[in-house]
Order: structure tokens, then sequence, then C-alpha cells
């Protein structure tokens, strides 16, 4: 077939746009199949039909057109757009991600020198933007399941590149989350197992600090799940079979106000521990957290997150009180302040909510109350309007730590 130039398009090829509009992917694969179809074919405007599909937000269709070998860094556009730009403009994260795993550039920018990262951030697709900038290739995990040079094995046994490229992917560094991600995998739930990832993210740390473009957000992320991968194996040695107890640790908070000490003192001492003190996004971290003092905004893991996925620490989400995970939706059902993204979590997380479950109750009707008062005094002070909520938030957030 001819190379597609701009507007040059088929009967058939005018025909898969529409159907990738519609999202009918049984006709489209028939299309396809056909080979009356190129599937790098143009529109008038430089658009692919991969690039349609991102845009549109069509997971199985931009499926399929990879799997027919579409083209995911093609930048004919008119303006220099590629697929990952269109991915991240819809907001759809596992539509960017199929990009990123199908070989998408993210350095390469559009006619204004924008790149997909920075499209994405402009129109307020953030979860996109973290995708993106936290994006690892599996093809650079899997060079340790091969042996190198005089190696009679490989660092890391190939039944474990999958479960652990899971992990480094997650944009959830709550070590709770991390834990449960290797609970998810019995495989990994081994001392030997653990042992051998660890050592090979000790060794990616590495590898980012020492490159020629260093690049220390990695690296300290890298650093950051080995550190939480030791206290597994830690817990594993104390004979914590299923590291119930760690998850338990994690969350448990202070008898005074709720707070998760043990969680925070951790990742502070994760950070502590990254082994390259000239790094300038340690030295960062440190000023940020040194002077908090513990039970205080921000909290380590909020400034973490901030600095190694690119999240706002204050966004308009509900983040789950167990995990940390963004969009959760489900409340306790008796003091309605506190969210979760599952009933899993909620049981995991009760044992220690219920000794605040009653407080907050109280602080709700307390609001509850004052709120009649309140709307009377809106012409007069606004800011007592607030007085109420701050101080229920504030009793929140210390007593859960949700927000990352």
């Amino acid at each position: 077939m001819a190379a597609p130039q701009r507007g040059d398009l088929s009967a058939s090829e005018r025909k898969i746009l529409q159907l990738i509009a519609a999202g009918d992917v049984q006709e489209a694969a028939q299309l396809l199949a056909s080979k009356e179809v190129r599937v790098n074919c143009l529109d008038e405007y430089g658009m692919t039909p991969l690039m349609h599909a991102a845009y549109k937000g069509k997971a199985d269709m931009c499926r399929l057109l990879l799997q027919h070998g579409a083209d995911v860094n093609c930048n004919q556009h008119e303006y220099g757009y590629t697929a990952l730009m269109f991915a991240g403009l819809s907001g759809k994260t596992d539509i960017t991600s199929m990009m990123l795993d199908a070989g998408a550039e993210t350095e390469l920018v559009n006619s204004v020198g924008r790149t997909a990262a920075q499209m994405a951030a402009f129109v307020g697709q953030h979860d996109c933007v973290t995708v993106i900038t936290n994006f690892f290739s599996r093809a650079r995990l899997e060079y340790y399941t091969q042996p190198q040079g005089q190696e009679k094995e490989p660092r890391l046994p190939p039944r474990l590149a999958g479960p652990l490229h899971k992990i480094i992917m997650t944009t959830n560094l709550n070590p709770v989350k991390i834990v449960l991600l290797v609970k998810e995998h019995p495989v990994l739930v081994d001392m030997a197992a653990l042992e051998k990832c660890y050592q090979v993210m000790d060794m990616l740390c590495e590898q980012c600090v020492k490159q020629e473009d260093m690049n220390e957000v990695l690296a300290m992320k890298m650093h950051y799940i080995s550190c939480v991968l030791q206290k597994c194996l830690a817990f594993l040695h104390k004979q914590d079979d299923n590291l119930d107890a760690l998850v338990k640790s994690l969350l448990r908070g202070r008898d005074s106000d709720g707070f998760p000490q043990y969680q925070e003192k951790f990742i502070r001492d994760c950070i502590r521990k990254f082994p390259y003190c000239e790094a300038t996004l340690l030295q960062q971290l440190v000023r940020s957290i040194a002077p908090v003092e513990i039970g205080n905004d921000p909290t380590a893991f909020s400034v973490l997150t901030q600095a190694v996925t690119g999240q706002m620490a204050i966004v308009d989400a509900d983040y789950c009180a167990t995990c940390g995970e963004r969009g959760a939706h489900k409340r306790c059902s008796l003091c309605k302040a506190v969210t979760y993204c599952s009933v899993t979590c909620q049981k995991l997380h009760w044992f220690t909510h219920k000794k605040m479950c009653r407080t907050l109750q109280e602080q709700d009707a307390e609001l509850e109350k004052d709120a009649p008062r309140f709307k009377e005094l809106k012409g007069e002070d606004k800011s007592l309007l607030y007085v109420p909520r701050s101080r229920l938030k504030l009793k929140t957030d210390r007593a859960f730590a949700v927000a990352p």
C-alpha cells in the first residue's frame, strides 16, 4: 500500500473512523482483517485511527488498532499531536498506560513545544500526567530476568517480573497499598522472593542516580519501594506469614487523635535512608518534613507523594482511609466522615477507626446543630461559617491521614 497522505482516505477508511466514534469494535475488527484499511491512514487533519480512538476514550478500539500494527508515535497531525497526547487529553489513564506500554515516546513535542504530560496538565488531567511521568518500561525490569555476563542465574526470577512491575507502576505510594499489592501475589509473599525484589529495586535506584541524565525522582521511588519490601521481609521473619500484622501496624492510630504514628515514622525513616545525600530532591524532602511535628500537616506521605508523582496534596477528591486510593466513594455508615475505596479496606481499618468513630459522630451532630445559627450569621461574618467545618476537617485529617 502507498504511504498514507493527509486526507487521502478510501471509503473503508472513512467508515472505520465512523466505527471508532460509535465504538463498534466487532465491525472495525472485520474491516481491519479485510486489508482494505491502512491502519495508519490520515484524515484531513493528519489524525490516525489510533489518535481518534485515544481522544474519544475508546480503550477496546485502541487495543484493536495496536494489535493491527498502529504506529503509536505517528506525528503527522497538523499541530504535531501524538496518540499519547490525545490519550492524555481524554483523561483516560488506562488508554494512557496502553500507549506507553506500546512504546509511546514521552518527550515528543507538538507545534507549540509541549509534551504529552504538559498537554494533559494544561487541561487539568492530572491523573494522566502522573501515569506518564511515573512510567517505567517493563523491558527495563526484564533485563534482570536474564543472566548477565558471568552470572549463572538471573538477579530476578522471571515469575516475579510481572508482580514487581505492577508495584513499580503504582502511583499510590501509601505503604499499606504497596503491602496489599504484595499480598495480591502469593509468589511475592516469600522471603527469598522479597529479597530478590528489593535488591533489584536498589540496583535500579543506583542506575537512576548514576545514569547520564540523572533521575532523582525515579531513584527515590525505587528506594522507597525497596524499603517497603524490606519491611515486608522483616515481618515475614517474625512469622507474620500473610503480612496482616504489618498492615495493622501501619494503620493503627494513636489514642489521642487516631493519627497513624508508625506509618508516619516509617515513611520518614525511608526518606532518611536514601543513600545519595547530595541529591537535591532528598534535601527538599528533608526541609519540608523535618520541622513538622508528627501528627501535623504536611505528612511525610503527602510530601513524598507530591515530590515523586506530582500529585497535589490538596485536590477535590476523597481518599481511602486505609490504602490512600484516590476516588474513594464508600463512607463509614456511622460517622460519615471517613471514606474507603472498598468494603475490604473498611474492614481492615475498623479496628482503629472504631476508637474515633463516636467522636466524629458527635462532631457531625454538633455541625448539624449549629447549621441554622451560622446561616443567620452568613451576611454578617462569613468567616464564622467555616469554623465547625475546618475543625471537623482537621480532626478527620489527623485521625486518618487519608489525603496524600
